[in-house]
Parts: structure tokens; C-alpha cells; sequence
């Protein structure tokens, strides 16, 4: 029988889940699998968290949905909490991570328009993952997801990340028109691509130099997946925009785009709106994620758990022959192969582990944030086995 659905999702791992508790997720067939991939980041607080669940009972039973015709209370106690942890001031919620970045490249056109700039730019990654709507598609600098959507907008220019030296070369040549600059702190799609410190403080100065505005995609990063509640706090930056989403809702969708001083208050009345964002349901849920992720003091125990798992992971692998690197910080961190190798999750369902490939040959680990050294220990062990059996290679 012909499915319904859109064959957009063509290539789906030939595995369905019913159930999940913790850090594992139990399919169809009631075979337990370990999740390294929580997901993509999404399920910071693991599978079947008693205090989301709760949560999401309890508030459903009372409200769901009401529209931002009237004030929603729990918008207002979330955006507080987001404000209190990540330094910014104001809070738009959205529906998702592409939405929020949708917000911030309206808001630089009416910023640049309060410049007097009619032809505005933003300077953009190479190989950056910003959103699939046309224009995160076009903020990002991906050819591979951008063939056939042509003609994409305008006025973003791409330069290779942490690339100081093409920064200066763009900005000499655009300064006039340039209006902000945006980036994630790792590229996650990219590779688990770090940004340098020297590269984020270069952003942060030409930014303050020329009265740009300095965007950070943390919806990967943020809400302690680095070890930090952002990943721009570890080298004591703040940004103008910075946006939001997966964990915020460990599962539920929602999103938000927060600004800081010179970004306030840039959207008026009626130029910017959603009809499902920020409903009572969804910031419940996040402050529920908010108020765990502060009483288990999670930022501490993923710099401890991470720091544990990459030197796990680099010692397994030491000998390897075919490792070219393994880098990441806090629970994001990429295995880098010295071929392709996207089907490589498949052999890792034999081993009852789940992650997936970004830039065609690294693996990508992104465990819940309440990953434990066992969990950590398992996750080596069966990663190892995937790779040798990737490669033919003996597991003794």
C-alpha cells in the first residue's frame, strides 16, 4: 500500500520507538536501545522526565491554548528565568529554532532601516545550519541544502568559520551596508566546528566598533549542553540577539529569540507575531525545564560528565587507524572518520546505540544532559564496535 506521507524522510532508519525512560528508548519490538543522540539535542532531560510529564498533565488539564490576544502568565515567569540565565533583557517565543532565527534577520532589516541602510548585510558561516524556511536557508551556508530553492534571498555573505583574516576582507569591502554578524558557537551540522575565542572576540569588537549586531545561534549549544547555560558565557562575551529552542521544551515545541540593549524593542506593534507561540502549555513545560536543569546544577555536571565521556571516547579510539580527530565540548562532540560514512547509523541499530552523521563523516554524540558514567562507558563500548564493524575490523 502507497503511504500518505510526503517522501521527505526517505532514507528513515528501519527502527520505530514506543516507549523511552532516561537515556534509552525501547522500539516496537521491545529491544532497549541507548540514545546518543536525544533527539538531536532536543531531550536534554532524557526520555519520559517524571517532572515534564507532569508538567504537561497538569497544565493541559487546565489550559492549553488562548492566543497572544491576551497575557499568558507563564510567558512572563519564563522569559524572567531566560533573562536571569543568559544575561539578555527582552523574550520573543516561538514555535521552533527556525522561527527564532526567522525573528532575527526581520529585525535586522528594520534595525538597518532605523540606520538609514537600504541595503543591508549580514555576514554568515560557511557550512552554518541556521533553519530549512527560505530564509534561514539562505542565512545558511550550505549549497548542498540550498540546490533547487533558488533564488534565495539576498544580502547575506558567507566567509569560512573562525577565519579572521576573511572577516577583515568582507568587512573592508562592505562595511558601509554590513548589520550584524551571526554565527553558532559549534557548528553542529558543520562538523562540530569550534569557534575560537580569538574569532568570537574579533565578532564581538567589530560589532561594538560600527554599531552592528552580534547574533548567536545557541539552539544547539544553549541550556547547558556545552557546560555552560550558553556556550557564548564560556568566553565572557555577550551577543546582541542570541536564539534558542530544542531543550527549552525537552521535546515540546517551542523556541525564543532574546535580546539584549541595542536590539530591544527594534519590532513595533503588529510587525512580528505567531499564533501558537508561547502558549500556556509550552512555556510550562519550559519553566519546568528551566527550574531542573537550575536544581540539578547541570551546567557543573556536564563539564564533568563531557569531560569524561571525550576522555573516554579519545582512549578507546587512540589506536585507532582510520580516527582523524574527536573534538566537541561538554555532551556535543563529533568522531571524525577518515571516510564517508552516513550509513553508519544503521550498523550502530546491531549494536542497540543511536547517533547520526553531520558533514558526511563524523559522527555526532549529543546524549541527554543526564547521561551518568555508565551510560558514558556503555556508550563507548558500542560505539567501538560500530566503527570496527564499519571498517572490518576485529573488536578484540
Amino acid at each position: 500500500m502507497t503511504s500518505a506521507l510526503m517522501p521527505i524522510y526517505p532514507n528513515r532508519l528501519p527502527i520505530a520507538f514506543e516507549k523511552g525512560s532516561g537515556v534509552w528508548l525501547t522500539d516496537t519490538q521491545g529491544q532497549d536501545y541507548l540514545d546518543a543522540l536525544a533527539g538531536i539535542a532536543v531531550c536534554g532531560l532524557g526520555h519520559a522526565h517524571p517532572a515534564i510529564t507532569k508538567t504537561i498533565c497538569k497544565q493541559s488539564e487546565k489550559l492549553i491554548h488562548t492566543s497572544n490576544t491576551y497575557h499568558i502568565p507563564e510567558q512572563e515567569i519564563l522569559a524572567t528565568a531566560l533573562a536571569h540565565v543568559s544575561g539578555m533583557d527582552q523574550v520573543f517565543f516561538s514555535n521552533s529554532g527556525a522561527e527564532s532565527n526567522e525573528a532575527a534577520i526581520k529585525m535586522t532589516r528594520l534595525y538597518a532601516r532605523k540606520k538609514g541602510i537600504e541595503q543591508p548585510i549580514i555576514i554568515a558561516m560557511n557550512n552554518a545550519f541556521h533553519g530549512r524556511t527560505m530564509g534561514t536557508l539562505s542565512l545558511s551556508g550550505s549549497k548542498r541544502l540550498q540546490i533547487g530553492f533558488e533564488p534565495l534571498l539576498e544580502s547575506f555573505i558567507h566567509i569560512p568559520f573562525n577565519d579572521v583574516a576573511a572577516l577583515d576582507d568582507v568587512i573592508k569591502q562592505h562595511k558601509k551596508n554590513i548589520i550584524a554578524i551571526i554565527l553558532e558557537p559549534i557548528q553542529g551540522d558543520g562538523g562540530i566546528q569550534i569557534a575560537t575565542p580569538n574569532f568570537l572576540k574579533a565578532i564581538r569588537n567589530y560589532c561594538d566598533q560600527y554599531d552592528w549586531l552580534m547574533i548567536l545561534d545557541e539552539i544547539q549549544t544553549g541550556l547547558c549542553r556545552t557546560g555552560s547555560w550558553f556556550a557564548y558565557q564560556a568566553h565572557n562575551i555577550l551577543p546582541d540577539i542570541m536564539t534558542i529552542s530544542k531543550t527549552l521544551g525537552n521535546g515540546f515545541p517551542i523556541g525564543a529569540y532574546c535580546s539584549r540593549g541595542k536590539a530591544n524593542n527594534i519590532f513595533p506593534a503588529g510587525k512580528h507575531g505567531s499564533t501558537f507561540s508561547g502558549s500556556p502549555l509550552a512555556c510550562a513545560v519550559a519553566i519546568t525545564v528551566i527550574n531542573t536543569l537550575k536544581k540539578g546544577n547541570f551546567s557543573v555536571h556536564v563539564k564533568e560528565i563531557g569531560a569524561y565521556l571525550m576522555t573516554k571516547l579519545k582512549n578507546s579510539f587512540a589506536k585507532h587507524p582510520h580516527i582523524i580527530a574527536i573534538k566537541g565540548q561538554g555532551l556535543m562532540i563529533g568522531i571524525e572518520l577518515d571516510t564517508e560514512c552516513r550509513n553508519i547509523p544503521r550498523i550502530g541499530l546491531n549494536h542497540r546505540l543511536l547517533f547520526n552523521v553531520v558533514s558526511n563523516n563524523t559522527i555526532r554524540l549529543l546524549p541527554a544532559l543526564i547521561l551518568q558514567k555508565a551510560d558514558a562507558d556503555e556508550i563507548c563500548t558500542r560505539l567501538v564496535k560500530t566503527v570496527n564493524d564499519f571498517y572490518n575490523l576485529s573488536h578484540s
